[in-house]
C-alpha cells in the first residue's frame, strides 16, 4: 500500500500537514508520494496528472487529499486500485461547480474538517458525508487545519490501521 498526497490549491507538496502525516505513514511502513501541482490551476488538469503520477505505482493506494486536492484525489480515487481516501476540507460543492463534486470509491473513505473554514464552508463536508454514509470529523479548527496537526495524525494513524486489517 502507498500513500499518495495531493495538495490545495495554494499548497506545496511537502507542506506542514504533508509532512507531518507522511510521517505517521512511514512509521507504518508505507511508502509516501506527493504530488506537485504548483502552476497547474486547472482541476482536471490536476486530475490528469495525479492519474498519470498514481498509475505508475504498485499496489493498492491510499490518496490524501487537501482542499482542492481532496477533490481531485476523489476523482481520480474511481479511476485507480484505491484502498482508502481520507480528505481535508475538500473543495466539494463549491459555487458553480456543484456538478463537478466526484463520486466517492467503493472504499473506506473519511472527512476531516474545521467549523470555522471560510474557504469551503463546514456544511459541504457535512453534506457530502450525509449523501454518501462516509466517516466525518469535525475540528474546531480553520481551513488549513493547522492548529489540528496532531488530532489529524491521529485520525490518519487510525484510519490506516483500519485498512491494514
Amino acid at each position: 500500500m502507498q500513500i499518495v498526497f495531493s495538495h490545495g490549491q495554494d499548497g506545496a507538496p511537502w507542506g506542514t500537514k504533508i509532512v507531518a502525516m507522511a510521517e505517521v505513514a512511514r512509521r507504518r511502513g508505507l511508502e509516501v508520494v506527493s504530488v506537485d501541482y504548483r502552476g497547474i490551476d486547472d482541476p482536471q488538469q490536476r486530475v490528469e496528472k495525479l492519474l498519470q503520477e498514481a498509475g505508475a505505482l504498485q499496489g493498492p493506494l491510499v490518496f490524501v487529499g487537501s482542499s482542492l486536492g481532496g477533490h481531485v484525489a476523489t476523482a481520480a480515487s474511481t479511476r485507480l486500485h484505491t484502498a482508502g481516501l481520507f480528505l481535508l476540507a475538500p473543495a466539494f460543492f463549491m459555487p458553480g461547480y456543484e456538478q463537478h463534486t466526484p463520486t466517492p470509491p467503493s472504499c473506506p473513505v473519511a472527512i476531516v474538517h474545521g467549523w470555522n473554514d471560510d474557504v469551503v464552508p463546514v456544511a459541504n463536508s457535512i453534506r457530502y458525508a450525509e449523501q454518501h454514509r462516509i466517516e466525518l470529523h469535525v475540528l474546531d479548527s480553520d481551513h488549513r487545519l493547522t492548529g489540528s496537526i496532531e488530532e489529524i495524525c491521529t485520525l490518519l494513524d487510525a484510519f490506516l490501521q483500519r485498512l491494514r486489517r
